[in-house]
């Protein structure tokens, strides 16, 4: 048997991360008592009766699932993976169309390590001027004032738009995720945080919209500054609350009585692109934020009952629940923000549900309505799609442009409920496959609520539609659906209309009373991760049940517990936490992870959906140390990722470095977008 690759040491904190990150990033989730403590039905009490539908590992069959309704799912299998030439590292450039790059060998270097025959360049970094009459970045002279004209910290999604009318030019769309403050400011006292840091990290929270320009003969791409659209958006700027939550007595607070008008948006992850030409961002851990919570409610969405890591309630009561006790429900949505209009209130879609959003990605049925996924980023918590029941309009005349501006306030909020179809005695915690060759299954999308012109509707016995769209976590409770291992991004095809959904990891899987394995999340205490594919009935979005099956299920490729789609595991790279995903323009799908649990950088992977070298996967890049690999977009001629919080390690400090990027010795440590190109100008991977 080949070595396993080295571990890292075990890490409470989950994955690779270190205790900084858990720190900031998510308020040491890791070591509170799981949130979700419901008793509704896992997938491995289900399946215990259930024999299993087929016999043998196929290579091409067909999966058939009754839906409900009487009609039928399909989910194709994979054809036969075939071995191909060029071992991961060996320099050979062989490969699925687009994933034709020499792949990067695991390292630990502090560098964004691209392929032999790519070039790189940082388009922009945190502090950077992006808004008129803005100071150059003075990280010893740094001020509120400054930072909110300066692009934000942790740069995390990434949307590249166009821009018509200027040539080589588009519109980027960042999120800012959260602050590192023992990284930003010199001297930094955890304990007593002053009035002047606690602004800065205000203003380094949010957005940033900002045009870059293409270098004609390159990937390059550099900020336009000053540009009329450049925009910051962060925890003092206004944003609408829109849909059937707002106005309601669950958003009310002393400074806003009519319950529709936020300060601020927090922890925003990833997001999407909408076919409109908006921009989503999804709030995920706004839970930490906040001071002294008390109610159930609180408790299920993680809110602690002491005081702050950053203390920001000492310098705003809307941070002190036991002042503001519904400030914490006007946090934990999707942002809608029109990134051409940089006079424009963004908005909180209330439709889309209230949990740790990790981001949200539409596609459209046949006749135009815009359906929308989303993962709640906490252990054994669920995975929801929102169909809207209103039709795009097309073009971009300003009755369109606001028909659209509408599309995400009525319809209807489903949560996911999956069904395994092998003996729960195969389902056996190590990651073996069952006897069909497959962790597959089918599932079901179980209403929620329903927000109409008329009015709003629950689905949910108990629970008014307020409340289910305010408290969606505890719909999702009460009507028994799937807990996953940490569901973070999910992303349609938008060739196959299959959709991925990352599951980064889950250490607490069958871990005491925690939940055991099921078919869809088959491995106790798992460092590592999995995707999902799913497939609609009829290839509907707006269906409601679908089937599903594991297309990767990450780590050592030596590891018998991991699975490539059936590709042979010699010839993929080793891959661990999956993360944010995208799609390049050949179908392929790519991913960043978070964590690396297999002692190298964290990256980015491509990795093939279909035809002949289906579960191919190929690193194309890692990160420095201490960083995240966050928004990727692929584009014909281009990569770009966010490296988020490089440095962020044990012990680190704006006096105590942990790394030199991107600027070298001497310098902080900053945050980064970067992008890649192919040094002779043709496309990536061909």
């Amino acid at each position: 048997m080949r070595k396993l690759l080295p571990l890292l040491s075990t890490n409470p904190h989950g994955g690779g991360r270190s205790a900084l990150t858990c720190r900031f990033r998510c308020g040491d989730a890791c070591f509170h008592e799981v949130p979700n403590t419901s008793d509704n039905e896992y997938v491995g009490d289900v399946i215990a009766g259930v024999l299993s539908r087929r016999s043998a590992l196929r290579a091409a069959a067909v999966v058939t699932v009754a839906s409900a309704a009487g009609g039928a799912v399909v989910l194709g299998g994979a054809p036969e993976a075939v071995a191909r030439p060029g071992k991961p590292g060996s320099g050979k450039a062989d490969g699925a169309r687009g994933l034709r790059f020499a792949a990067v060998a695991p390292n630990t270097a502090d560098q964004v390590t691209v392929p032999a025959g790519y070039a790189q360049n940082v388009v922009i970094r945190w502090g950077e001027p992006i808004l008129r009459g803005t100071p150059a970045f003075d990280s010893e002279k740094q001020t509120a004032k400054a930072q909110a004209g300066q692009f934000g910290y942790n740069n995390d999604f990434l949307s590249l738009l166009p821009l018509r009318g200027e040539h080589h030019r588009q519109v980027l769309v960042a999120n800012h995720e959260y602050t590192d403050e023992v990284l930003m400011f010199r001297g930094y006292d955890s304990e007593n945080p002053t009035r002047e840091q606690v602004e800065i990290a205000w203003a380094a929270h949010g957005l940033s919209v900002v045009v870059v320009q293409e270098e004609h003969r390159s990937g390059k791409l550099t900020p336009v500054t000053r540009h009329h659209l450049n925009r910051r958006l962060h925890t003092t700027s206004e944003f609408e609350l829109t849909g059937p939550a707002a106005g309601s007595d669950l958003v009310k607070t002393s400074a806003d009585p009519e319950g529709r008008i936020v300060l601020g948006t927090l922890n925003n992850c990833a997001g999407g692109t909408t076919p409109w030409g908006t921009t989503l961002h999804g709030e995920e851990n706004f839970n930490q934020y906040f001071a002294f919570g008390s109610s159930a409610t609180d408790k299920r969405y993680g809110v602690g009952t002491g005081a702050s890591e950053r203390k920001w309630e000492r310098f705003d009561k809307r941070f002190d629940l036991r002042q503001e006790p519904n400030e914490v429900h006007r946090q934990g949505w999707v942002v809608e923000l029109d990134p051409y209009d940089p006079d424009s209130t963004p908005r909180k879609r209330t439709a889309l549900g209230r949990f740790k959003h990790e981001a949200a990605q539409p596609r459209l049925t046949e006749d135009g309505r815009p359906v929308v996924y989303m993962g709640d980023d906490e252990r054994f918590d669920y995975f929801y799609k929102f169909v809207s029941s209103k039709r795009m309009k097309k073009g971009g005349s300003r009755a369109a442009r606001e028909h659209n501006l509408t599309l995400l306030d009525e319809g209807t909020l489903y949560v996911a409920k999956l069904t395994g179809d092998s003996p729960a005695a195969e389902i056996d915690g190590t990651g073996k496959l069952p006897n069909d060759g497959e962790f597959d299954g089918s599932g079901q999308w179980i209403p929620l609520a329903t927000a109409g012109p008329d009015g709003v509707v629950s689905h949910v016995p108990g629970l008014t539609a307020e409340e289910v769209f305010v408290f969606t976590r505890l719909a999702g409770d009460k009507v028994g659906a799937t807990k996953m291992d940490r569901p973070e991004d999910v992303e349609p095809s938008p060739r196959s209309g299959r959709v991925y959904v990352a599951l980064t990891n889950n250490s607490n899987r069958g871990k005491g009373t925690n939940p055991g394995v099921d078919e869809a999340n088959p491995r106790n205490l798992n460092k590592h991760g999995q995707i999902l594919e799913l497939a609609e009935h009829w290839d509907d979005p707006a269906s409601d049940g679908f089937a599903w099956r594991l297309f990767l299920v990450a780590g050592d490729p030596n590891d018998p517990a991991t699975y490539f789609a059936g590709f042979p595991k010699e010839k993929v790279s080793p891959i661990s936490c999956p993360d944010n995903v995208a799609f390049d323009p050949h179908g392929n799908l790519w991913i960043s992870t978070d964590g690396n649990q297999l002692g190298s950088h964290d990256g980015l992977f491509g990795v093939a959906t279909h035809g002949e070298r289906r579960g191919e996967l190929k690193q194309f890049l890692t990160v420095p140390k201490g960083a995240e690999t966050c928004g990727p977009i692929i584009q014909d001629r281009r990569v770009l990722v966010s490296v988020q919080h490089p440095g962020e390690l044990d012990g680190a400090s704006v006096e105590n470095p942990k790394s030199e990027w991107p600027d070298g010795p001497g310098k902080i440590v900053r945050p980064a977008v970067v992008s890649v190109w192919r040094t002779d100008g043709r496309d990536i991977g061909v």
